[in-house]
């Protein structure tokens, strides 16, 4: 029954993702949606395409589970509902995004991004090697950066005077803790490389009417990828 509702929710949150893009829902895509306001913390559109490698990892995550040894253990049965709870909240939310309902875009996203980092917590405690924790890694990633920028977009849209260049530089700051804090305290290269990829990407959008700030993303991105390849975690005797 876990294999089954693990497998029912991965399908899902395909099938409502693929609908976001072939029909659009609410004749709109999501890129056309984020690119109709102009916020600084959004990446170019090929960063996107993250989604691809998330997808497919959760999917070998769940195809993992045809084996008795996996399907069994107790990694996946505590973890199963709290995957179900992502696809369904990831489900929502495309629905909020697409059908203009911004605030409540946020709430779904917070809880998404809240849900992930209790199955991160709990992968990371359970897992017994680098592919139990891998795709959940690559997720929380890429949804503490969406949270930002679902945020961002939602103030902009109701004309909240607040982000200023001022408050672009905060962001850009609390990415880059938020980076180098997994990097260092958690030991987790890859979640800090979904932050290069994202934050080179929020350069290469702003280049154009943003070129200072988007100088800036280029530079943070950069501190992340050298901290990701340069830390050596100390070892104790």
């Amino acid at each position: 029954m876990r294999l089954l509702l693990n497998i029912s929710a991965y399908i899902l949150v395909i099938v409502v993702n693929m609908l976001a893009v072939t029909l659009p829902l609410n004749g709109q895509s999501t890129g056309e949606i984020s690119n109709r306001l102009d916020v600084f913390f959004t990446p170019a559109g090929y960063v996107f395409s993250i989604w691809s490698l998330i997808y497919l990892l959760l999917g070998i995550w769940v195809i993992r589970q045809l084996t008795k040894k996996h399907r069994f253990s107790d990694y996946y049965r505590i973890i199963s509902p709290y995957f179900i709870v992502t696809c369904l909240l990831n489900s929502t939310w495309i629905f909020m995004w697409h059908y203009n309902f911004f605030a409540l875009s946020v709430v779904m996203m917070t809880g998404l991004l809240l849900t992930l980092i209790i199955t991160y917590r709990k992968a990371k405690r359970l897992g017994r090697g680098f592919f139990d924790l891998l795709p959940f890694s690559v997720y929380l990633g890429w949804i503490s950066v969406a949270t930002i920028a679902n945020i961002s977009y939602y103030l902009t849209y109701i004309e909240w005077n607040g982000l200023g260049t001022g408050c672009s530089v905060f962001l850009l700051i609390v990415s880059l803790s938020l980076a180098v804090y997994f990097r260092i305290k958690q030991h987790d290269w890859v979640y800090a490389l979904v932050f290069v990829w994202a934050i080179f990407g929020i350069g290469v959008n702003n280049q154009g009417e943003h070129p200072i700030l988007s100088a800036l993303s280029f530079s943070v991105a950069a501190v992340i990828l050298l901290t990701v390849i340069f830390y050596r975690p100390v070892k104790h005797n």
